[in-house]
């Protein structure tokens, strides 16, 4: 018996750590590659430099002078910019709605309301490239011009769900004694959502926030549909580098996203704990 749960925490533990090791180390290879000095092949280490770092932000360097992969630096920060637009544009839009549609949902009965509630699960189990062709018919059809708007709106359209998922996984967990006290006590509905109902709703708005913010900075296929061809976002920018080849200043700029996304992350457990 203790040779059998010997055995299977052994393989417990060897199976965790090949499961983070096969996460991971990818990431890490893409950090350590980003300092390396040689312009022409990535894998081979010629030296330790921050230049793809500086080349990225639009410092001139040494390397950059020798070998330019990136065409314009300025296509690069308007990419990023377009990307900060559409996904604060969007998480706004998405945590409105969807923290609306999840409270709507646990507190009134009405007729349809699970199929409301199957419908809401449906753009996050559609596949990404059935939505994207489906937006772009649409939008085409409508005569609507594709760009930012387009963009914002496609986005909008599964982020809700995910937004609705994580406020409605915090309303699962509320206490209803809670707001039926403040009832008792004489609050009206404002003052018992806004000083009970909101406190308690706040960890999953900002998680469901933060969630919808990464998840569209990271979008690429639906927004490669439904983006025009004048509106490019980081991902397409990054997408469209890939294909001449992996360069050292595409792993400069993976690791850059990867602090963002550490430093959002980060955030959003900061608040969650002080909210507690």
């Amino acid at each position: 018996m203790k040779i059998t749960r010997f055995l299977f925490r052994g393989g417990l533990i060897a199976y965790t750590m090949l499961f983070f090791a096969f996460i991971y180390i990818p990431l890490v290879l893409i950090a350590v590659y980003s300092f390396n000095s040689n312009p022409v092949n990535m894998m081979t280490w010629s030296g330790f430099t921050t230049e793809w770092y500086a080349q990225v932000l639009g410092f001139k360097t040494t390397i950059s002078e020798n070998a330019l992969y990136i065409e314009s630096t300025d296509q690069l920060v308007q990419a990023v910019w377009n990307s900060l637009i559409i996904a604060t544009s969007t998480t706004i839009i998405a945590t409105v709605f969807g923290t609306a549609i999840a409270i709507a949902l646990y507190r009134f009965a009405f007729f349809g309301k699970r199929f409301y509630r199957t419908v809401m699960f449906m753009p996050m189990l559609m596949p990404d490239i059935v939505l994207g062709i489906a937006l772009l018919i649409f939008f085409v059809n409508s005569g609507i011009t594709l760009g930012l708007k387009t963009i914002i709106i496609g986005q909008c359209t599964f982020l809700i769900s995910y937004v609705f998922i994580v406020v409605s996984a915090r309303l699962a967990g509320m206490d209803r004694t809670l707001e039926n006290a403040s009832a008792d006590l004489g609050a009206n509905e404002w003052v018992t959502f806004r000083k009970v109902v909101f406190p308690q709703l706040l960890p999953g708005i900002i998680g469901g926030a933060l969630l919808a913010f990464i998840i569209s900075m990271d979008d690429l296929v639906i927004t490669y549909f439904i983006a025009g061809v004048d509106v490019t976002t980081l991902p397409m920018f990054i997408f469209a580098m890939l294909r001449r080849g992996i360069k050292p200043e595409i792993n400069a700029i993976a690791v850059m996203m990867l602090t963002f996304s550490f430093v959002v992350a980060s955030l959003g457990l900061y608040l969650r704990s002080r909210q507690k």
